[in-house]
């Protein structure tokens, strides 16, 4: 028998986020029910609306300020599982704690409030990130779920604000995860649930978030975007030489929402630590890509495919790479091409009229 079974009723956090609504999307086309926390009823207006043909299957849950004590009380009451996406990312915060409160406090929050208030609860799976994993060094590594980002936590204990974004970024990711295992362990003997954490990558594909303008775009698909799209007045966004040599690791967020849901469903999942990722790239691969696509994706005609250093990223250094074996061993990942993910990705453009 799978850990939840569809036909559960599963809470999602951060239900209004790219990664979020997904989720939520996968959960329902799967059958089951879900229950979608969102900041405000203004908000959850756009998911009810977009999962309308679910009728009583859908519902949200209001949550102003995840990392109050005790802002999931109500929300986690009768849910048979918890998928837990809900925190910050962007690369802006002056300082650490604008990251590291609320990532911390609201995985902490959640788990507590499943401890006092759902003593029927299952599974929880969280959303943690590789960033939790990598470390930035002279050579390059294949890094696996026994590695721990102990370099961002020491930097940011050291450096304070003076700490780079993307370093306050992962400090914080670190910590949450951190956290939630800590609390897994400490009481494992009073409760009934187990713990998932699924760590992705950068996440790309196509956005059905509610997206006021591309200015508000997440930030890993407005990277992407940056990168691929040129206006036509416009250079690149970057130099031939980081086109070529920068990069990291990517999912689609298709994949990484159904990682999440067979994490759910799973029973040898219970307790274990999951990265997920289809694989390295640099950016240049991605231009590679958009210009390969056949039939092309027909943009508007303020927007031009950037064009870069064509073939620059053959044979570049992947200095950071996952073994993904456990993925396929206990998930049985699959993973998308990239072709999938870009086309997707602009054909949102064409779509938006961005």
């Amino acid at each position: 028998m799978p850990a939840i079974a569809p036909g559960s009723k599963v809470l999602v956090t951060g239900a209004t986020g790219f990664i979020g609504i997904w989720v939520t999307r996968t959960l329902l086309e799967k059958g089951y029910s879900v229950r979608g926390t969102v900041r405000s009823a203004s908000k959850g207006k756009y998911l009810t609306d977009y999962f309308k043909s679910y009728g009583e299957k859908f519902e949200t849950a209001i949550v102003e300020d995840i990392s109050k004590d005790g802002a999931f009380d109500e929300a986690v009451k009768g849910v048979d599982g918890i998928e837990h996406v809900a925190s910050p990312f962007h690369l802006k915060a002056d300082d650490p704690q604008e990251l590291i409160g609320p990532a911390v406090n609201g995985t902490l929050g959640i788990l507590n409030s499943a401890l006092r208030n759902n003593p029927t609860l299952k599974r929880v799976v969280i959303t943690s990130s590789c960033a939790a994993v990598l470390e930035i060094l002279p050579e390059p590594k294949v890094f696996s779920e026994l590695d721990w980002n102990k370099q961002s936590v020491q930097q940011v204990e050291e450096q304070g604000k003076a700490a780079s974004n993307i370093t306050k970024y992962r400090a914080s990711k670190t910590l949450a995860e951190r956290a939630a295992w800590e609390f897994y362990e400490k009481h494992k003997a009073e409760i009934t649930w187990d713990v998932v954490v699924i760590n992705p990558p950068f996440v790309f594909g196509p956005v059905i978030h509610e997206v006021a303008s591309r200015d508000t775009l997440n930030t890993s698909s407005s990277d992407l975007l940056k990168v691929l799209l040129t206006p036509s007045t416009s250079p690149s966004a970057m130099s031939s030489e980081t086109l070529t040599t920068t990069g990291s690791c990517w999912i689609d967020v298709r994949d990484l929402a159904e990682g999440h849901a067979k994490a759910l469903e799973v029973p040898d999942a219970g307790g274990e630590r999951i990265i997920i990722s289809a694989g390295p790239y640099v950016w240049q691969d991605w231009i590679d890509v958009a210009q390969g696509l056949s039939p092309p994706v027909a943009l508007p005609a303020h927007q031009k495919l950037a064009v870069g250093v064509p073939g620059g990223g053959k044979g570049a250094v992947h200095k950071i790479q996952y073994d993904t074996a456990k993925a396929g061993r206990i998930l049985g990942m699959k993973y998308r091409s990239r072709e999938d993910t870009i086309r997707a990705a602009l054909e949102d453009v064409v779509t938006r009229g961005w």
